[in-house]
C-alpha cells in the first residue's frame, strides 16, 4: 500500500489535486500502476497544461542527507547547498574563492537555502 502523498509525488500533482479527484488515502501499487498506464481525462489535462515548472522538488541537506519533497515557492532562490536549519556554517563546504555567502530561511520544513554569488571585479 501506498499513501495518496506517495501517489501524488509519483504522478507529478498536487496533493489537494490528487484529494479532488478521488484518489484514496491508500491505494495498492497496481492501482497506481493503472492510472500511471491509463491516465483518467484529469491527469491528461493537467500534464498538457504543464508550464515546464516542477509540481514537486526534492530538498536534500549537504550536510547529513536528510530530504523531503516539498512544492517549490516563487521566492525560493537559486542555491548553492542546502542545510538543515539546525546545522552550523562551519559543517557546510566552504565557499570558493571570491564569494559571497548569505543564507534563507524557510526553505522546506527545515531548510535554510545557502547562496554564494560572485562578486564583481
Amino acid at each position: 500500500m501506498i499513501t495518496r502523498l506517495d501517489a501524488a509525488l509519483r504522478l507529478d500533482i498536487p496533493l489537494e489535486m490528487a484529494a479532488r479527484h478521488g484518489i484514496p488515502a491508500r491505494l495498492t501499487v497496481d492501482e497506481l500502476l493503472e492510472l500511471e498506464k491509463s491516465p483518467p481525462g484529469w491527469l491528461v489535462q493537467s500534464r498538457a497544461n504543464r508550464t515546464g515548472k516542477p509540481v514537486w522538488v526534492d530538498l536534500s541537506c549537504v550536510v547529513c542527507g536528510y530530504h523531503e519533497a516539498a512544492r517549490p515557492k516563487k521566492w525560493w532562490p537559486e542555491w548553492t547547498h542546502l542545510s538543515c536549519d539546525d546545522h552550523h556554517a562551519d559543517e557546510l563546504p566552504a565557499p570558493a574563492e571570491g564569494v559571497v555567502r548569505t543564507e534563507v530561511d524557510g526553505v522546506g520544513s527545515r531548510f535554510v537555502a545557502v547562496v554564494d554569488v560572485e562578486l564583481s571585479r
